[in-house]
């Protein structure tokens, strides 16, 4: 690719004109690759895009080989782990918005092809989406993810966790974060599984460790709204416990009438430089697709902060 580290010097969201939903971005030893959630390329699901900066990027094709039709035709929010030299994908698939179920495929290129293990890490779930893989310092590996769960006082999709072992299953999961807030309804009344409830959603968790504590960013409420919103929560451990800072001050990121609508589903990548971004997507203004989108993220003694989201040029970090 071009270089383009020393040519750019600021950004503007969108920072890529395609649709690009639930992007994950990973940082390799000379380029930021991204994976989305969206139309195949080439024959192969969930695009690729690569970066020297973050905010250009060029498409390098379609990542996974589909799967059996019998599985659903519908995949969503790829994460992708490097470990033991080879690149590790979970996704999950499914039909419509029933039955998704979290897999894995391999490639021995960031870019592809991955092809699935045939290995359904969550038989044992009602549904499962949004993995995340996550490395802590000693070397273990943890799979972050969303899942519905009919109990509790806020009926709906929560957030859980799993250690990984041989990146190929999980151990017990462990719950993450449950709904605790009107925000994070994604529609009253709505019949699930039989029955009406007023649905709460967390979804899209993406963990990072700052100074010895464990934050983990999520996003709430419906993505099809304008109201979808990421906030935080911390703890002193991979598996928790986790806390939520008082009086809604975890919310993040939210919409801005007018600019942005919807910001949500992130992940986080550290710039060559060191200073981490959130990447998400953001709706535009017709509510038709949803677009890649960066800003830096701010460490202060209380926790993360953000200028973002933002719609006009900002500085784009070294």
């Amino acid at each position: 690719m071009t270089s383009l580290r020393t040519a750019r010097r600021t950004y503007r969201n969108p920072v890529h004109d395609g649709y690009f939903a639930d992007p994950f971005a990973l940082r390799l030893d000379d380029r930021y690759v991204a994976y989305g959630t969206g139309a195949s390329v080439g024959g192969r699901l969930f695009e690729v895009l690569e970066s020297d900066d973050l905010a250009s990027w060029t498409s390098v094709g379609g990542a996974l080989e589909p799967l059996d039709p019998a599985l659903g035709g519908d995949y969503w929010a790829p994460e992708v782990a490097q470990a033991e030299g080879r690149f590790w994908m979970y996704y999950s698939v499914g039909h419509g918005d029933a039955g998704h179920h979290l897999r894995v495929a391999v490639a021995d290129e960031a870019a592809g092809p991955f092809v699935d293990l045939g290995l359904d890490l969550t038989p044992d779930e009602r549904f499962a989406i949004d993995p995340h893989p996550f490395r802590d310092v000693d070397g273990r590996w943890y799979l972050y993810f969303a899942r519905d769960v009919l109990d509790g006082p806020r009926v709906g999709t929560q957030l859980a966790v799993a250690p990984l072992t041989g990146m190929t299953s999980l151990g017990d999961v462990t719950t993450v974060l449950e709904p605790s807030a009107d925000w994070q309804i994604y529609e009253r009344d709505r019949l699930m599984y039989g029955a009406r409830h007023d649905w709460h959603t967390l979804e899209g968790p993406s963990v990072r460790l700052h100074e010895g504590r464990y934050y983990c960013f999520y996003s709430g409420g419906s993505w099809q709204t304008a109201g979808y919103a990421v906030a935080w929560a911390s703890a002193p451990s991979p598996l928790g416990p986790w806390t939520e800072p008082a009086d809604g001050a975890g919310r993040l990121l939210g919409a801005v009438p007018d600019h942005v609508r919807g910001p949500g589903h992130n992940s986080v990548v550290t710039t060559f430089g060191g200073t981490d971004m959130i990447v998400y997507h953001a709706w535009d203004e017709t509510l038709s697709a949803r677009q890649l989108c960066i800003d830096p993220i701010r460490w202060t003694p209380d926790g993360p902060t953000t200028p973002g989201p933002t719609w006009q040029d900002q500085p784009l970090p070294a």
